[in-house]
Formats: structure tokens, sequence, C-alpha cells
């Protein structure tokens, strides 16, 4: 990189901030050309001279204050991080909230006034998860647009629109109730006047044309848009004249869109709430397929460290939960959906495949509620050349992928479908690429017999199963199915190379009644950070579940063998058992003897804390 010095770099950052923009009803410059007491400011701290400004009229609204530095310079430099903090306290004279700026030409360093916190010391803080280079000024203001979201409060809205839908509605097809609450959500981000009061069919004629006159980017957008739309005029309601119930769920719809539309938009607070709750009604589809917790898919995130700029590839996307969650944490890592690389995000980086009719339907409204990455999701089928043809086009980085178990729906052959696609180069196919692919499957899926060999055999002769780590055994309790994450390394042969394994025995979720598996102590958090640093270490010091594992003898978790024990009072029960046998005793009569004299016919003393039976003769 060029070194810039610290003109060089207020030059730049004047630009790229917008301070040179015409806008009314504000004062904003970059150059040491003037002091705060020309900006305005008359008591201490007045003669110094901030390297940016962005001051409005009207002292309720949002400040920024920025600093250069040349690219030598460090950022967390305390002493530039001390002049900072002191030029907003002099801007804070005036201001209530203010953002502070300090940045070198490569990073940045942003901190945080607010004078409305209860706690002085956390009056000014540093920003932490925000975009590493310099933003628009638009992206600064709205980090004072924080919208918390109530999780519990979301899966409260979404019961009660399932309850509603299914039982005043009669709309007995699960994915159907989905499909119309998403298609509602849908026509609410797009400003549809859905309000109390509607009929169902002015309601659903009022979704249908909010969605028909949608501008797309694409023909590929329109698509996906007439595509849900067609599956959502085949819905049919059994009793579409209660109006109580037409309100109620516009009411519940509305609470829940304005959590997603909100500048603090987080995927896994809302629509990985919403998803899950109706899917936790049926853990499994026709297609075998079943649903991936949210938390798995940020700790499957993590695992193979995906980040902002990699293109993600889910080839049995379902609903679209790994999809969402990428696009979410890739938004947050770039900045925030006011960063410069949300837009690149959202439409080229996101890919995903489907099959099932009915779930690709839910794919795009999931990725259209969640402000795009719907054109690079494909109804399709992974078992077919043309899906690999497609899938080899895309250059794909990471692949993060819970496919459907059974034989039947060809598992192995689209993980092996997978695998060879993204090992591809279409410039040059005789040099492998290397890409991560982590897949949940059930815990001995490559080791059961095909029509010669192991199911798993096939996939090591082009590529690598690096890792593999066991998953809690009550993770998909009401499907009956324990599984594991499979990581992959792409067109690397195994050529028997051993695989480490890892067991997360406890993933901290409580089951809530109704509410199915959730981390209502908050335990994951702490759980998933130990897990993703020791298998990124190699070490597990905290549970000593790592093994080696031999490729040509397991392709899974080796669950220990509990060594045999026997103990003083089992030789008792033995010998009993014999005793009472030869002496023609029937166990259960005397037991009951024994329980009866031990209530009934003995005396009991307390002394100290001590309770003594003694059996009379």
């Amino acid at each position: 990189m060029v070194e810039l010095d610290e003109d060089d770099v207020r030059n730049l950052a004047h630009k790229t901030l917008g301070f040179d923009d015409k806008e009314t009803g504000v004062v904003q410059g970059t150059g040491q050309i003037k002091t705060f007491k020309q900006l305005g400011f008359t008591e201490k701290g007045k003669s110094k001279k901030p390297d940016g400004w962005y001051l409005p009229n009207d002292t309720t609204k949002v400040a920024i204050i920025f600093e250069a530095k040349s690219t030598k310079e460090d950022v967390y430099n305390p002493a530039w991080i001390d002049e900072l903090t002191r030029n907003v306290k002099i801007a804070a004279q005036k201001y209530k909230r203010i953002i502070g700026i300090l940045y070198n030409g490569k990073e940045q360093y942003v901190i945080k006034y607010n004078s409305t916190s209860m706690n002085d010391s956390d009056t000014i803080a540093q920003i932490k998860d925000i975009a590493k280079t310099l933003q628009n000024k638009s992206y600064y203001l709205a980090l004072f647009n924080e919208n918390k979201i109530d999780k519990q409060k979301i899966y409260e809205l979404t019961k009660k629109i399932n309850d509603c839908l299914h039982y005043k509605f009669g709309i007995k097809n699960l994915y159907h109730r989905m499909i119309f609450t998403a298609c509602a959500l849908v026509a609410k981000r797009f400003d549809a006047k859905i309000i109390k009061g509607q009929s169902y069919l002015g309601m659903k004629s009022e979704i249908e044309a909010t969605l028909q006159k949608q501008e797309t980017e694409s023909k590929e957008e329109k698509e996906k848009i007439d595509f849900l739309l067609e599956v959502n005029r085949e819905i049919k309601m059994n009793n579409p004249d209660n109006q109580d119930a037409i309100n109620n769920f516009i009411c519940w719809v509305s609470q829940i869109s304005d959590c997603v539309n909100s500048d603090y938009w987080n995927g896994e607070d809302v629509m990985g709430i919403f998803f899950n709750e109706f899917n936790r009604y049926k853990a499994k589809s026709e297609a075998g397929q079943i649903f991936t917790p949210d938390h798995i898919t940020s700790f499957m995130y993590r695992l193979i460290d995906v980040n902002m700029h990699d293109r993600v590839l889910d080839a049995t996307c379902g609903s679209g939960a790994f999809l969402v969650k990428s696009m979410c944490n890739m938004i947050k890592e770039s900045g925030g959906v006011k960063s410069s690389f949300y837009k690149n995000i959202t439409k080229k980086q996101l890919f995903g495949i489907e099959f099932d009719r009915e779930i690709f339907a839910l794919a795009c409204a999931n990725m259209l509620i969640h402000k795009d990455g719907k054109t690079n999701i494909e109804h399709m089928d992974t078992r077919t050349e043309v899906a690999c043809d497609w899938m080899k086009s895309k250059t794909i980085t990471k692949v993060l992928m819970n496919p459907p178990y059974e034989h039947k729906n060809g598992c192995i052959e689209i993980v092996k479908n997978v695998l060879d696609s993204v090992a591809y180069d279409p410039q040059n196919s005789d040099v492998p690429r290397h890409i991560q692919c982590a897949f949940i499957l059930p815990d001995k899926k490559l080791e059961k017999d095909g029509k010669s060999k192991r199911y798993g055999n096939k996939l090591l002769e082009k590529h690598c199963l690096k890792t593999i780590i066991k998953l809690p055994e009550n993770l998909f309790f009401r499907v009956g199915v324990t599984t594991s994450i499979f990581i992959f390394e792409s067109g690397t042969p195994q050529n028997g190379q051993n695989i480490i394994g890892y067991y997360i025995e406890d993933d901290g979720l409580l089951t809530v009644k109704n509410q199915g598996r959730q981390d209502i102590r908050g335990r994951w958090q702490k759980i998933e950070d130990y897990w993703v640093k020791a298998i990124h270490d190699g070490v597990d010091d905290k549970y000593n579940t790592r093994q080696v594992i031999n490729p040509h003898k397991h392709l899974s978790y080796q669950m220990p063998k509990k060594p045999f024990e026997i103990f003083e009072e089992d030789f008792i029960r033995t010998m009993m058992d014999y005793e009472m046998y030869n002496k023609e005793i029937d166990p259960k009569e005397f037991g009951e003897s024994l329980l009866s004299k031990v209530l009934y016919n003995s005396d009991v003393t307390e002394i100290d804390d001590d309770v003594i039976i003694t059996i009379k003769a």
C-alpha cells in the first residue's frame, strides 16, 4: 500500500465521508483551518482545530468529529485516542450525541458519545463492531439508530401467527402458513398498506399488488417474486371472514416487520427465530431435510472462517438459514447496512440451490425480507449436471450445508457433487481449488455400506476430510438422529491422512415448553467461543475429547467405551438373588414384606442429623 501523509488521509476522508456534499442545516468540512471557536464553541478547548467536522444546526442531532493520521501511525496509539476524546468532549459542550473517528488511511478507531448514559464512565466508549475502513457519514449517523430486538417477543408473536393461521384461518399445511406470513412480511418491506380493518381479500390483494408492481434490477429477481406469488395464490383459507383474526395477524406481522426493517437488523434475531419457530412444528420435511438450529449456523460460519469477502454456497439451502446467517455476519463485518460493501455482499456473494418447490419459495421470501440476496438462489436439483455446471461457474470460496440425510434423496451424491464442483476451476481444470466445506450429516453416514464399499470412500479419493465435530445428542431430539459436522478440504485426496475429532456434549440450550430448545441462560456464546478456538488450535484442554481418527478404520467420531466396573453392592445383589432362587423365595413378595416392616414395624430415632431405623424382630 502507498504510504499517505496526514494531509493525504484528510483529503481522502473529505470525499469518503461526504463532507463535501451540499446539505442544508449543517456545518461540515475537513482541514485544520478552523478552530472550535470559529465553529461556534466558546468554552474550554476553543482554540483546538479538528481535522473534520459534521455539526448540525439542530444540536439534538448526531455530530461527527474526525481526526486524521498518516498511514505510519497506529490508530490504537493512546495519545491519538486521547486527542480524539478531548475533541469529542469539546463538541459535547453543545451536542448530546457524537461520533468520533480516528483514521490513518488503512483502518479506523471509532468512539461514541451519548450524554444520556446513566453512568459517566460509559458516556464515551469505543465501538468495536464496525467496518475496518472509512465509510460515508450516513453509516456513522446510523450508529445511533439502534433498535434492540426482544427475542422472546418475536417467539411469542410467531407462535401467535402460527396458531392464528392454523386454528382461525384453517391453513393445515405448515409451509403454506409460513409462505403466507413471509409474503406479508415481504410486502411490508415494500411499504404495502396492510392495516387493521381490511378484509381478508383486501389484505391479500394489497400484498399481491405490492409484490407485482415492485421494480427489480434483473429478470431473475422478477422471476423469483412471480414464483413466490404463484405459490401464495395456491393457499386456501377455510375461514377468511374472521375479522378479529385478520386484525391480529396484521398487527403481529407489522411488529415483526418493524424489527426486520430497522437499521440495526440482525438476521438471526428476527427471521432466524421466525423460521425456527414455524419449523419447530415440523422438524423434518418430506424431502428428508432437517432444519439447522440458529446457533449451529453461527458456529459453522466461524468454524471455517467465513468472512465478508467470501462467496458462500448452500446447495440444499432449505429456507435459507445458512445464507441469511452468512449475509448477516458479512454485513456486520463490513460495517452494517450503510457500508459500501453491502450491495456487493447481498447480490454477488451468496449462492443457494433448493429442489423442493415450496421450500424454494420460502428461501426467496426469506432473502427478500432480508433486503436482498435472492438473485443467486436457484430452483434446481443438486444431483444433476446442470446444477454442477452452475456451481462451477460461481467460484465459490466456502460451503455451509445441512443436506437431506436419507440415501433415497441422494445425500452422498449431493455432497460429492458439491465437493467436485467447488474444486473445479473453470479457467484451469488441471489446478484444483482447496475450498473449506462444512456439512452436517448423521454420525455414521460416511461409514454405511454401499454396494461394495463405504459411502465416504468415494469422497476421499479427491477430497480430504479434515475434522469431525460430533454435535450434542439432543440437538435434533424430535427427529431421532445424532449428527456431526464434517469439514472437508476440496481438491486434496485423503491419502490416509488422519482425521481430528471432537465432541460437543452440551450446547447449553434448554427445552422451553411450546418453544423448542433455546439458549435461555445465555450459555451458548461462551461455549461457541471455546470450541471455535479449541478446534482452530487443535487443543481441547477443558473436555479432553480430541481424538485422532484413522480414515481406513473409521469415518466418524468414536465414542469412548466405558470401562467395566463391579462394586461390592453388585456382588451382594447377585449373591442374594442366587440364595433366594435356591430357597424358592419370590423376590417381589420378599421386597414388599421387607418394605412393610421398615415402614410400619420399626423404631425411628433421630440423633443430630442422622435418622436411625431399627427393625423389630
